[in-house]
């Protein structure tokens, strides 16, 4: 069973997204700030994480600059999930390595297929 981490403040948005993915046959570890996810990601390592860019404590793309930056961490995927949808954000989450940027809102089967496409 594959672990998927997902790393956001929004509570309603990580629940939606937690049924859909268990549903669907993932195991899912939960992040509501980037100092936690950043925890998580070092201490569950996960198959894939998703990735929210505007959050308390440390941001997403800190996170996924530590993580991609990281021998032990930097095979694992993330995709980026962000409301901030400007050019210059997308190009921020390429220079930090993510794997996929995508603005909110999303269409869940797309984001269920980059899911698998990735951790395949």
């Amino acid at each position: 069973m594959a672990k998927v981490l997902i790393i956001d403040d929004e509570i309603d948005l990580v629940e939606t997204m937690t049924f859909r993915l268990e549903s669907a046959g993932y195991e899912v570890i939960n992040a509501f700030d980037g100092l936690e996810g950043l925890d998580k990601a070092r201490a569950e390592n996960p198959d894939i994480i998703l990735l929210d860019v505007m959050m308390p404590k440390m941001d997403g793309y800190h996170v996924c600059r530590m993580l991609k930056f990281d021998e032990k961490y930097r095979h694992i995927p993330i995709i980026m999930l962000t409301a901030r949808g400007q050019e210059q954000d997308k190009a921020t989450g390429l220079e930090v390595k993510a794997d996929l940027y995508m603005t909110k809102p999303f269409e869940s089967s797309e984001l269920m297929t980059n899911i698998k496409k990735l951790i395949d």
